[in-house]
């Protein structure tokens, strides 16, 4: 007969030492376990083998980006409202060119083409209505 110890193989059952006597075979099955657990780990660690869980099924996403509560995503939407309601309360150019640039995507360089301006004006408006926003919020 051997002993084993419980919280080794329960860690997050057993937080005290339990000890159990069990029979050889109970044991060298227990042993056979490590030694593969072992052996694998060598073997990952050997080949580089360091591969995502994440195969086309989208357990790491679920995982990582948990879904949002229907609080959450009201709160959003509601952030969302006031901040686009404070962009169109800029003055008109301001508004159009925040508009642009962080709800259209364009770079400051398109959106001075598209208005026929410097580009450095374009920056200097949509720096000076983002410090505005920042006071409203």
């Amino acid at each position: 007969m051997q002993k084993i110890n419980l919280r080794d193989l329960y860690p997050d059952i057993y937080k005290t030492d339990v000890f159990l006597e069990v029979t050889d075979e109970v044991h060298a099955v227990f042993l056979a376990d490590k030694r593969a657990d072992a052996a694998y780990e060598r073997q990952m660690y050997r080949y580089k083998a360091y591969y995502s869980l994440d195969h086309d099924n989208g357990i790491e996403n679920a995982v990582i980006n948990r879904p949002l509560t229907p609080e959450e995503i009201l709160e959003d939407k509601q952030r969302r409202e006031q901040l686009y309601a404070a962009v169109m309360a800029l003055p008109d150019k301001q508004a159009k060119r925040i508009y642009a640039r962080f709800y259209l995507g364009m770079t400051p360089t398109e959106i001075a083409k598209a208005e026929g301006v410097d580009v450095s004006r374009v920056r200097d408006s949509i720096r000076r209505g983002l410090k505005h926003l920042a006071k409203l919020f």
